[in-house]
């Protein structure tokens, strides 16, 4: 049956690429003009552009059109230096501005990265079906932030931008002194020939004059002077003195405000609603019904002349739902069904190796566990919120989003109008971790200001209507069956995982008509079938099942799971095996010398195996995810009334070389409280068909308080092996942290979030 499903989906895999290949047609033969500038781009008076990356200012001021959304992670430095790198720019000249939606932004490598083959794979169909999904990404030109792509996407184009620039910048030169380019040079900030010299702000207007090199040539990496080195953020003074806007932040001339009140039950419609006493309240314009739709809830929102006057009245609403057919969905039977399909639903298989599960009766040492993690919210801490206008057949939106394309597009649909009337304005992201991807409240804003045309409205979800109506990370559940050999080794590996599916939910909200449950998503088995354990004998499956419950992309994705199930067993296979944990790890990856070295660098500094006081333990975990490998290992003190507290965190990380090691450090901080909140408290459940968690109270994160010590080590393995750091701070905690509470206690903890009996 494995060989007879594996041959099915090889022959899917093989028509999506070949159809792929006939939609990208020509793109596969010819290389997508990154460098050109987007129509009617000007540059401000006494500023050149030089390609769409880069504009030069009469004060010798270098502005980078950053193509991603900055939420945090510092991408609005990170991206600038790799052009100041080329330019051989002062990087005090340095700043950034948020690039406007055009195809010449389009994230190709994140579209790439969906493909369901392992990172080693470099066989022929797996380089064919990225390369394929690669060309898909450019004919679409999404523009969009996530998986840990935003420097290896610009890596090579906005290198290749401060090149072509500074070229553009020396044919200028050469051209006043009436010289070969060839003869001169250039260094921070200006053009040189012999001991002559030329500021870049004076050769501004000739260089936008000169043609756009279409492969300028680019420095050897032991050339770089700034890549590598941690540049003080850009973005730091405005969010520290008040000027950063970000979409909550937003005001426009003659704004009014609007609160929603969704349907508590997923699935239900609107019954009826009585809005007498609300329109009679001071400062209500309008109440608004709207259905539901792809992306958003059925809702009743109210506008006024103040979001509290809005949520006042929508508080006055009387309002009936038609609870619809998911009234009685509650998360006792969802586990139920879970439990049932890990024993017998219809997996597809994301790896095969050998005779596994004849392997596993074939062996005497077999081990067995199951694990299961909740759906999670986003929490970010900017409520979600959109301004929209629409006059004159024109639409505007203001929101803080990952995915400005996306935008256009819908937001067109809910205003009536068409895309290439639709503006949209980026500002900072107050958190994103996936949540900003979404589209619901884009539709939703658009819709009500179709609805008051000539007025701008900022339509703001309370904290309560966030945590409710959500896309969560998916409530998941893994069945693990091990055989270890004489020596402790693993002989055969067996990893059934049941969830539903993110690309497929996020594809339903946003294309219905495109939703197929013939794709294969990769980030449901992501950090399961990818594993770099020496193991020659493995099966890794996936159970595809479908619930009510929207569900999407959370920080890491797959990773933030599977990598507790993967890390959580092999802890408790170190047990049967009677090794030590870190040993046990590092005598498995004989044949992976980055993972391994990570995973020493991460015990060394932690110093493994030295004594700690009573009723403390340590825990070690490895994960690879985004093209970077991180190790963690998590001290956990647990007290007499059974609270867990994390006292220490040491993380080892291999993202290549990084850009920025002051941001990579930041971005492992983050990622690992980001986790730590979901090991610790994170879950929302249902009953009776309704989220019952709404708030912080009871959805709590890591207060500053409780915040362990955190080290981050950078394990340097070349520019050749460029990662993300975004997401892959967060896989190993939770399992380091349970099973540092396993070495503290002897319990074994297999549920998330982590609570001892």
């Amino acid at each position: 049956m494995i060989k007879s499903r594996t041959r099915r989906r090889l022959l899917i895999a093989a028509g999506l690429v070949g159809g792929a290949f006939v939609v990208g047609g020509y793109l596969f033969y010819r290389p997508r003009d990154r460098l050109r500038l987007p129509a009617g781009m000007a540059a401000p008076k006494g500023e050149a552009w030089l390609t769409a990356w880069l504009r030069i200012g009469a004060d010798g001021s270098v502005t980078v059109a950053v193509p991603r959304q900055e939420m945090g992670q510092g991408i609005t430095t990170a991206l600038p230096m790799l052009v100041a790198e080329e330019l051989d720019c002062d990087p005090a000249s340095l700043a950034f501005e948020q690039a406007p939606v055009d195809s010449v932004y389009a994230n190709a490598t994140m579209i790439a990265d969906g493909v369901p083959f392992r990172p080693d794979d470099h066989g022929w169909l797996a380089r064919l079906a990225r390369h394929s999904q690669y060309k898909v990404g450019e004919l679409l030109g999404v523009q969009a932030t996530g998986g840990s792509t935003s420097v290896r996407d610009g890596w090579e184009v906005m290198r290749r931008a401060g090149a072509a620039a500074r070229e553009m910048l020396i044919g200028a030169g050469a051209a006043r002194w009436g010289v070969a380019p060839g003869e001169c040079s250039t260094e921070l900030g200006t053009v040189r020939y012999g001991n002559r010299s030329l500021r870049y702000a004076e050769l501004i207007a000739e260089a936008a004059r000169q043609p756009i090199p279409g492969q300028p040539a680019l420095k050897n990496p032991a050339q770089f002077r700034l890549i590598g080195t941690a540049l003080p953020r850009l973005d730091v003074a405005a969010k520290t003195n008040g000027r950063a806007q970000f979409g909550i932040d937003v005001r426009v001339p003659g704004l009014r405000y609007a609160a929603l009140a969704q349907c508590p039950v997923f699935g239900g419609t609107l019954k009826r609603v009585d809005a007498a006493k609300a329109k009679a309240m001071p400062g209500v314009l309008e109440v608004i019904e709207l259905e539901a739709t792809s992306t958003s809830a059925a809702a009743v929102a109210v506008v006024a002349d103040s979001w509290w006057r809005a949520k006042s009245a929508l508080d006055a609403l009387e309002i009936a739902w038609n609870e619809g057919a998911h009234a009685r969905l509650d998360s006792a039977a969802q586990r139920a069904l879970y439990a049932n399909l890990l024993a017998d639903g219809e997996a597809r298989v994301y790896e095969s190796v050998g005779n596994p599960l004849v392997e596993l009766v074939a062996e005497k040492q077999v081990v067995q566990a199951r694990y299961e993690v909740p759906y999670l919210a986003h929490a970010t801490m900017e409520p979600i919120n959109c301004t929209a206008l629409v006059k004159d057949g024109r639409c505007e939106i203001w929101v803080g989003t990952q995915a400005p394309t996306f935008v256009r597009w819908l937001a067109a649909g809910a205003a009536g109008v068409d895309r290439d009337k639709v503006t949209v304005h980026i500002p900072f992201l107050g958190g994103g971790f996936g949540r900003r991807t979404e589209m619901g409240v884009v539709v939703q804003a658009a819709a009500i200001a179709r609805r008051l045309p000539g007025t701008p409205v900022q339509l703001l979800w309370s904290r309560e209507e966030d945590i409710q109506h959500d896309v969560y990370r998916p409530m998941a559940m893994a069945q693990l069956r091990c055989a270890l050999d004489a020596q402790g080794g693993i002989r055969a590996w067996h990893n059934r995982i049941v969830s539903q599916s993110c690309t497929g939910g996020l594809t339903a909200r946003l294309w219905p008509a495109a939703a197929s449950d013939l794709m294969k998503d990769k980030t449901t088995a992501e950090g399961a079938f990818d594993l770099s354990y020496a193991m020659p004998h493995r099966l890794v499956e996936h159970v595809p099942v479908h619930q009510p419950v929207p569900v999407g992309f959370w920080r890491s994705v797959g990773h933030s799971y599977n990598a507790f199930f993967v890390e959580g067993f092999l802890d408790e296979l170190a047990h049967s095996a009677k090794r030590d944990p870190y040993e046990f790890r590092r005598a498995l990856l004989a044949a992976a010398p980055r993972h391994r070295r990570v995973l020493e660098t991460a015990a060394q500094k932690a110093g493994w195996g030295s004594p700690l006081p009573p009723r403390t333990g340590r825990g070690i975990a490895l994960a690879e995810s985004f093209h970077s490998i991180v190790a963690q290992v998590a001290e956990v003190e647990v007290g007499a009334d059974k609270a867990l507290r994390v006292k220490r965190v040491v993380c080892a990380i291999d993202c290549g070389k990084a850009v920025n090691p002051g941001i990579v450090a930041a971005q492992m901080e983050s990622g690992i409280v980001f986790g730590l909140s979901a090991a610790l408290y994170g879950e929302i459940t249902l009953k009776n068909g309704r989220v019952e968690q709404s708030n912080f109270p009871d959805y709590d994160v890591v207060h500053m308080a409780d915040c362990p010590a955190i080290e981050t080590h950078i394990v340097d393995s070349g520019w050749e092996h460029l990662g993300g750091v975004g997401e892959p701070g967060t896989p190993p905690i939770a399992p380091a942290v349970a099973n540092a509470v396993f070495a503290a206690t002897g319990q074994r903890l297999r549920k998330l979030p982590l609570r001892l009996a």
